[in-house]
């Protein structure tokens, strides 16, 4: 007997016998079905007192029979193109009557399913009205802008809709429409899905999501902010959500859903077959700016290091029990029950590659490294100060680094654009600050909130030279919203690398596009110098500033060097 799908406990064998022969069942091809095939679903759902239906291809046949509701449908394993329906529509029968549920047209439009009906059942198993509904393009404008709903028919003209003729020329319309917008595409289309967990700062959470897409290239046409207090630990957001971002991207002809949150390798996988896009998260996000931003030889090599970092769980999360296929060697006889197999798998094999890859990055890495530190004590013989300038990414470090030294072109100018993680390898510069002398000053890598584990590890070298500086020179962008969030984002990974307390001087940038009153708030609670680095704005006041605080660290400098040779000389 076939199989029959669905809740079938407690039916009798009878019962099952009467489910199963509904695959011998055979209707005309681009019909939706027979009135035969209606009055066998009503009679046999009002016998069993649950759902009846079955999925029929474009042949006429009956290829899967389940107890169930349209959700809980088998259905076959099977990924359409972006312009094709699946090829099947789904036939059933509702013992309690009604029209089609909300169910039946989530399931329609999530398996792009031909066409979905429901038989409403009438007392002692008579079949009804027949409701039948299909999608629509994208872009309709209308009262179900996913699907059309057509007016109910008795069952016995269920067989004179041409589902078939429709199919077709649905499947025309959106393949044509496709073509229209694939033309008009130049980038791809995204959308963003922040989830706010009762945090104060969640909508500035999204901006900057947005403005990471932005700088990765994508193109943003929708955001969703969902508050959820519990996180759904398959899907984060829930089928609802999803089903509701699914419409949205079929509208918007968005091809990619990006999440503010960190995603498992399994969520990923989860949310990717519940919606059919190109799902990635934050940290994904970020490691695809770096690559592209990446230039030095040491930046790539970093960038590089940590993405196979981020890629390896995920590999390994996604095959866990195929990575154990072949712990015989390759013989069938031995080995322990459920790893007997061909050998070494592809799983294996990209594991391997992966830790190989990592390790030879690593040695790359340690030399360049090395070079780095050779510099370093370098500058130190010189005997030069060293201003390092720290901030979150995008506040203009690299536009001050240019105005300080008044590096108008190549090659001593510094790449400064209006983008996230412009600058990826430390820069050093000579400059010149009044009272002191030459500096070096050094611009580094952006920081950002919640920064991925596997580029604070792959950046940690270069981060370390901060703490080479006499100097820090922090620079916040005062004039975005959130401008003291940033401010302690910062000052948290500067703590965790164990600068936190270096002398430091506070430079408030873009203070000429700020808001006054804010601007003044920040100078009180910081002690921060406005500074404007694109129309060089504030700059004497903050040379003075960063004058005093090297000032003070010589005259430390001195009085330690002092103290240690009086106790050397106590020694002698």
């Amino acid at each position: 007997m076939d199989k029959v799908h669905g809740n079938t406990s407690g039916l009798r064998p009878a019962q099952l016998k009467s489910l199963g022969n509904l695959y011998r069942r055979r209707i005309d091809p681009g019909r939706v079905g027979s009135p035969e095939l209606a009055r066998n679903l009503a009679e046999l759902a009002h016998d069993v007192r649950r759902e009846v239906g079955v999925l029929i291809d474009r042949r006429g046949r009956v290829i899967s029979v389940s107890v169930a509701d349209a959700k809980g449908t088998e259905f076959p394993d099977l990924r359409m193109g972006e312009n094709r329906l699946s090829g099947f529509h789904l036939l059933h029968a509702h013992p309690k009557g009604g029209p089609l549920s909300k169910g039946d047209l989530s399931t329609l439009f999530l398996r792009r399913l031909d066409a979905v009906s429901a038989i409403e059942v009438r007392q002692e198993g008579q079949p009804g009205l027949v409701h039948t509904a299909h999608l629509t393009p994208p872009g309709t404008v209308g009262e179900e802008e996913d699907w059309r709903i057509l007016p109910p028919v008795p069952s016995h003209l269920i067989d004179e809709f041409d589902l078939g003729a429709q199919v077709s020329a649905l499947e025309e319309e959106i393949a044509r429409a496709a073509r229209t917008r694939e033309a008009k595409k130049d980038r791809e289309r995204a959308i963003l899905v922040q989830i706010d967990q009762g945090e104060f700062d969640a909508e500035d959470r999204l901006d900057e999501l947005a403005e990471l897409a932005r700088t990765a290239g994508a193109e943003v046409v929708h955001r969703e902010l969902v508050y959820r207090r519990n996180l759904k630990p398959g899907t984060l957001v829930g089928a609802g959500k999803l089903e509701e971002l699914t419409s949205k991207a079929y509208h918007l002809d968005a091809d990619l859903l990006i999440f503010g949150q960190e995603l498992g390798a399994a969520q990923a996988r989860e949310i990717e077959a519940a919606t059919g896009l190109k799902i990635i998260d934050r940290t994904q996000l970020i490691l695809d700016i770096f690559a592209l931003h990446a230039q030095g030889v040491e930046s790539r090599l970093q960038v590089e290091l940590a993405q196979l970092r981020y890629m390896k769980p995920r590999l390994l999360g996604a095959g866990a029990q195929l990575s154990r296929i072949g712990g015989s060697g390759g013989s069938a006889a031995g080995g322990a029950i459920g790893t007997r197999g061909p050998g070494e798998t592809k799983l294996e094999l990209d594991r391997r590659r992966i830790n190989d890859r990592l390790s030879f990055l690593e040695k790359q890495l340690e030399g360049v490294s090395q070079r780095r530190e050779e510099r370093r004590k370098g500058r130190a013989r010189n005997d030069v100060p060293v201003v390092s300038i720290v901030g979150y990414t995008n506040a203009g470090k690299s536009t001050l680094l240019n105005a300080f030294t008044h590096a108008a072109e190549e090659p001593r100018r510094v790449l400064a654009e209006n983008k996230l993680f412009a600058t990826l390898r430390p820069t050093s510069r000579q400059g010149y600050i009044p009272g002191v002398g030459q500096v070096v000053l050094t611009d580094t890598v952006g920081f950002i909130r919640d920064l991925p584990k596997d580029l604070t590890r792959a950046f940690r070298a270069t981060l370390e030279e901060i703490g080479d500086a006499d100097v820090l020179l922090h620079v916040v962008d005062a004039a975005s919203p959130g401008a003291d969030t940033r401010l302690d984002a910062v000052n948290r990974i500067l703590e965790d690398l164990g600068f936190a307390d270096m002398p430091t001087v506070i430079a408030l940038n873009k203070a000429d596009a700020a808001d006054p009153d804010t601007l003044a708030r920040e100078v009180e609670r910081t002690g921060g110098i406005p500074v404007s680095a694109l129309k060089n704005i504030g700059l004497t006041d903050l040379k003075d500033a960063l004058a005093d605080a090297i000032a003070q660290v010589q005259r430390a400098e001195l009085a330690r060097q002092e103290e240690a040779r009086e106790v050397a000389a106590q020694w002698r």
